[in-house]
Formats: C-alpha cells, sequence, structure tokens
C-alpha cells in the first residue's frame, strides 16, 4: 500500500461561497469550519469581550465556530456542509438567542 492510497482524492470542482462579502471557494464535502480555516485561519467570532474564537472541537462540542449562514445566526460552522451560493458572516459580540432575535 503506498502512502497515497491512504487518503480519498478531492472531489473534482469548487463551490463558490462569500465569508463577509469576499469570494470562497471550497470543496463538496467541506464543513463550513475547514472551508473557514483554509481561507483564512481568521477568527471565526467573537466573544462579547472582542474575544477571537475559531473551530476548536470540530465535531459540535464547543460552539466556537458559530456564524451566520444566509441571515440565520448561531450556526456551528463544524456541523454544516458548504453549499454553493453560502452567504457566511463571522459573528462579533455576544450572540443573540430568542425568536425574536432571529
Amino acid at each position: 500500500m503506498t502512502i497515497a492510497s491512504r487518503f480519498q482524492p478531492r472531489p473534482e470542482g469548487a463551490l463558490r461561497l462569500t465569508l463577509d462579502g469576499a469570494p470562497l471557494t471550497a470543496h463538496p464535502g467541506d464543513s463550513l469550519a475547514a472551508a473557514i480555516l483554509c481561507h483564512s485561519g481568521e477568527a471565526s467570532r467573537t466573544t462579547g469581550r472582542d474575544s477571537p474564537r475559531t473551530a476548536f472541537c470540530m465535531m459540535g462540542v464547543c460552539f466556537e465556530c458559530l456564524v451566520e449562514v444566509d441571515g440565520l445566526p448561531n450556526v456551528q460552522a463544524c456541523m454544516t456542509e458548504v453549499r454553493d451560493g453560502m452567504a457566511v458572516r463571522r459573528q462579533m459580540g455576544l450572540r443573540k438567542l430568542g425568536a425574536a432575535d432571529v
């Protein structure tokens, strides 16, 4: 067995989405958190005290990767698969809770 055979090949084609209005490309099957980390490595949100946060556990436990997707806040980027045309925004400050805040 060769080393290369241990890894699955990347799917052909790229998906186009935006992050804070800037173009971003990802591959089908990527998580949104992985796409953001590959794009810039910058924080995906900040806390109420402006402390930067980004994906940590990559399995939906820590909630450090919360972003806004297509206008919907508090989406876990690590649990969301990218799709063509997504509009993603970083969440800055405290997250909003409740139906009235959506």
